[in-house]
């Protein structure tokens, strides 16, 4: 195994979603701020708001310097 290949020096499948689990199943939803279709890791709940990937920032809480 080469030290470049860093999905497989970290153990990371893309295929299986992660660290050797099952693959994640994916549910289509629509964007609550753009209106485009994605898929979510969830399924979403007509109450509550769905973003996609590139709306989801502006959505969340800035995080607090740690160090």
């Amino acid at each position: 195994m080469a030290f470049n290949d860093r999905n497989s020096f970290r153990g990371r499948d893309n295929n299986r979603g992660g660290f050797g689990g099952a693959p994640r199943e994916m549910h289509n939803a629509t964007c609550s701020d753009c209106g485009a279709e994605t898929q979510v890791p969830f399924k979403p709940d007509p109450d509550r708001p769905v973003y996609c990937r590139d709306c989801l920032p502006n959505h969340r809480k800035p995080r607090e310097n740690r160090y």
